[in-house]
């Protein structure tokens, strides 16, 4: 991947940019979280942006810049998430209105075609930004058939955009053996001073009722079946088996959520935490485990590496670009349970590898900066506008 950062040309008026979005305010997703903080950037450089995504009754986060809801509906087998039917005639007409110089399309979903093509007609630059590896979702909701016709839209999808914006180079190379070449990087930050090993608290401990020798392992994420939550379950298992003195804190919730309950009684069930909250419970656990291989990045592996945690992962877009095995933690197959467990078996047992893991992931972690991030993209921007509108 290219990693020149691209400078912002002086312009005769502000930069216009319009992102189409399938998540932004009704769930505090990846996506949205990394969008909001991109438009809150932009606006703070006098960039204009107007927001189209679908939205809900009650929404999940305060978003940030102009929002423009599209009617939507919610999506079947995950009803949670909510999907545009269309480009209203409305929304088409703000959008000339507005003569955008960019259109970033952040999800690939029908208001991203719909989008792509209108902006086509328009003869507007287009650009997207690849979050989620959506073809991967489908073996576990039992559409493993459409996993070709998927992956060929996806492609077709992104070949028709002047740029595509990806989080760490293994996403890159997956999109180059499909023969797309117009990638550019766009990593994810962290928030250092909120993530760090100075956060541990034993009391937090104390308070979850756990022993001073036990190992504290953490997952974190939404509780959905593409983070492979039974190859976690599993793992914990085997662990049991072993006589690993451990303890699991499982941070989240979702649509299996009370399934996982059952299948996993002796987990501490925090839900959904936030801010200073969700950096304690980093940072006063031991190690953190993540088998989900559906991530472009994995914001969750960065933030419990700027905690101060090792970290054992999936061999998987994301994480491969994350995580240094031997270094800062482990990989493992994503359906391999005695793997992941063999990992956390051998941290188990050696405390001074368990530290210097940890220090060498808060150490990389420090690479991951919010400020240069979004500067590369709006440089990114600002030289696609400055070459000409897309032909």
């Amino acid at each position: 991947m290219n990693s020149d950062l691209a400078l912002p040309a002086k312009r005769s008026r502000p930069l216009r940019v319009v992102l189409v979005t399938g998540s932004y305010n009704y769930i505090k997703d990846g996506v949205a979280l990394t969008l909001n903080r991109l438009v809150a950037y932009l606006e703070s450089q006098n960039v204009e942006v107007l927001v189209f995504a679908p939205v809900a009754k009650v929404p999940a986060l305060a978003h940030s810049g102009t929002l423009l809801p599209v009617p939507s509906v919610p999506v079947p087998l995950r009803p949670e998430y909510r999907i545009a039917l269309c480009l209203p005639k409305a929304a088409r007409q703000r959008m000339r209105e507005f003569a955008p110089d960019i259109v970033h399309i952040a999800v690939p979903d029908i208001l991203g075609f719909c989008a792509l093509k209108f902006a086509q007609k328009e003869k507007w630059n287009i650009v997207a930004s690849y979050h989620t590896r959506y073809e991967t979702y489908l073996q576990h909701y039992g559409l493993n058939v459409l996993t070709g016709l998927l992956a060929r839209y996806l492609r077709n999808f992104y070949l028709a955009c002047r740029e595509i914006y990806v989080p760490s180079d293994s996403m890159a190379d997956v999109l180059k053996a499909d023969g797309i070449g117009n990638i550019r990087p766009w990593t994810r930050g962290v928030d250092i001073v909120r993530f760090k090993p100075e956060n541990r608290s034993q009391l937090w401990r104390e308070n979850f009722g756990i022993g001073v020798n036990e190992l504290v392992i953490l997952f974190a994420s939404r509780f959905v079946r593409e983070k492979r939550l039974a190859t976690l379950v599993e793992m914990f298992r085997i662990l049991e088996t072993r006589g690993i003195a451990h303890r699991a804190v499982l941070v989240g919730d979702g649509p299996e959520g009370e399934n996982l309950k059952r299948q996993f009684p002796q987990g501490i069930f925090t839900g959904f935490l936030h801010g200073d909250e969700l950096a304690t419970a980093y940072a006063s656990s031991d190690t953190f485990v993540f088998p989900s291989d559906t991530e472009t990045f994995g914001n969750v592996t960065l933030e419990a590496m700027a905690s101060g945690l090792p970290c054992v992962c999936a061999d998987a877009t994301g994480s491969r670009s994350l995580v240094a095995p031997g270094v800062t933690g482990f990989l493992a197959p994503a359906d391999d349970a005695r793997a992941f467990a063999d990992h956390i078996e051998k941290l188990a047992n050696d405390s001074a590898l368990l530290r210097r893991m940890g220090r060498a992931a808060r150490e990389r972690s420090l690479s991951f900066g919010w400020d240069e991030t979004m500067q590369r993209i709006l440089g990114y921007y600002e030289e696609i506008a400055a070459s000409g509108p897309q032909t």
